[in-house]
């Protein structure tokens, strides 16, 4: 896992920076911040940003896999009947999870730690203004162009990075030593969670994280979660360009809480459509095709 590491926390950042500077005038490593308004800034932070997750979470963990394990991708993601219906299910979890999650965001968001942590409180609150502030530059769309580039950095490239390393790469690893599904479901979520260093979001995605976990659990196809990460992902940005365009009033970027009913029904949704993916694995069985099937693994039942 080093060499993911390496890639992420510093080749592909470096490579972005590199890329992006050929064609910026100012100066993007004092920039990512506060560069906002100057020429090239929006699609510079892009390039950095798209470069950074392939590089890091796609290119090297497929390295990683292929060239020092020794393993193929295929099994990754087999062919598996009804697929289409998994993945329609899975988008309706998906926008049930976001009104079910609402009340969690809310709660998240105005948590204030004891007096023995204020200190980290306070750091914490500056990375959190320091992503919101980033979030915001990034999500103000002067086109539909800049919003389908956004979709791609912000929606699709990390589906896929986020999911091979989180899911089919960290969760597998924890489950084999520890022998517990649950205990590498969790984990790894917290990973996840953790290390996009937003602590006052760290619950609804730890449990986003979990969400995933279970999906790949169950389906033993990596697709599963991440088209979920994807439709999660894509639904803010698309939904945040039509608010800017008054299509809708709907405001993504706002964490209070849906009405107490809507919630409700949110939460009843969720856990159907659960039960529908967990049942149709559990009827049309994940196939063992080696070494990468959780059913090859122990404590391979729910």
């Amino acid at each position: 896992m080093a060499t993911v590491f390496i890639g992420f926390a510093v080749v592909g950042p470096l490579l972005g920076l590199a890329v992006a500077s050929s064609f910026y005038d100012g100066n993007l490593a004092t920039d990512l911040l506060d560069g906002a308004g100057q020429p090239g800034y929006f699609t510079a932070v892009m390039v950095v940003q798209g470069i950074a997750t392939f590089v890091g979470l796609m290119v090297f963990p497929v390295l990683h896999i292929t060239q020092l394990e020794h393993k193929p991708l295929q099994p990754f993601f087999p062919v598996q009947p009804k697929l289409g219906q998994v993945l329609l299910g899975v988008t309706l979890l998906g926008l049930a999870f976001v009104i079910a999650m609402s009340p969690v965001v809310e709660w998240n968001s105005q948590i204030h730690f004891p007096a023995a942590l204020k200190a980290f409180e306070a750091w914490a609150r500056e990375k959190e203004e320091m992503a919101a502030k980033l979030t915001e530059t990034l999500t103000q769309f002067e086109s539909a162009g800049q919003m389908l580039i956004a979709l791609l950095v912000i929606a699709i490239l990390p589906a896929i990075g986020e999911e091979l390393v989180f899911r089919g790469m960290i969760q597998r690893e924890f489950w084999r030593a520890t022998k517990n599904v649950h205990v590498a479901i969790w984990t790894s979520a917290f990973l996840f969670s953790a290390i996009h260093l937003q602590f006052f979001g760290f619950i609804p995605r730890l449990l986003l994280g979990a969400l995933f976990g279970y999906l790949y659990y169950w389906s033993n196809n990596l697709l599963v979660p991440m088209f979920a990460h994807f439709f999660n992902n894509g639904f803010a940005v698309v939904a945040m360009y039509l608010n800017q365009q008054n299509v809708t009033d709907l405001n993504v970027e706002d964490n209070t809480s849906a009405p107490w009913p809507y919630v409700a029904i949110a939460l009843a949704a969720t856990v159907g459509l659960l039960y529908f993916v967990w049942k149709h694995y559990r009827e049309n069985p994940p196939a063992v095709e080696d070494f990468h099937s959780p059913s090859a693994l122990p404590d391979g039942d729910l």
